[in-house]
């Protein structure tokens, strides 16, 4: 192997692991209701989120403003657990990724505790050696929606996605 294709190794390692970081923000950032800094993990101009329920958006702005409506309230509580990104380097500055996601929401309001899995399917791009998020879509594989209340824990909802009447972000909202 020459330097060349050294570098190259490198690079693509650096890359990766960028990403990494840049998803691991961005759920952290989320967590801990900072959505001015949920915002820096986008590239500006037009983007394509797609968040089921959430809504689907053309900018990180527009989803921005929903975020802050609906999960910046104390009542709701979020934890998102990544694992198993499955990241390819497309160019130096484009690159996809599949993440397995473990979400958890309590609604100390409602007494309700919701956990999601599924998996977010993401595009990136490199803007002055610096990564992010181009587009984004979460698919939902599983939830469990359980009711806290009354002393004790009684399941609502356990399949692959709850029917909207059970699982409606507005309903949290306010």
């Amino acid at each position: 192997m020459d330097l060349q294709q050294l570098a190259q190794r490198i690079q693509r390692l650096e890359a990766i692991e960028a990403i990494k970081q840049l998803k691991y923000r961005y759920f952290y950032h989320c967590d801990q209701k900072q959505p001015e800094k949920v915002r820096q993990c986008f590239a500006d101009g037009p983007v394509k989120i797609e968040y089921g329920r959430v809504g689907n958006f053309e900018s990180a702005d527009a989803m921005i403003e929903v975020f802050a409506r609906l999960a910046c309230e104390p009542h709701i509580v979020e934890m998102h657990h990544a694992q198993n990104p499955q990241i390819d380097i497309k160019s130096d500055t484009e690159a996809t990724a599949i993440w397995g996601i473990f979400y958890y929401l309590i609604d100390t309001r409602q007494q309700i505790a919701t956990q999601l899995g599924g998996f977010y399917e993401d595009c990136y791009r490199c803007v002055d050696g610096e990564w992010k998020i181009s587009a984004t879509r979460f698919d939902v594989k599983s939830t469990q929606i359980l009711s806290l209340g009354d002393d004790r824990v009684q399941a609502v909802f356990a399949g692959a996605q709850a029917p909207a009447e059970l699982d409606d972000p507005e309903n949290q909202a306010g």
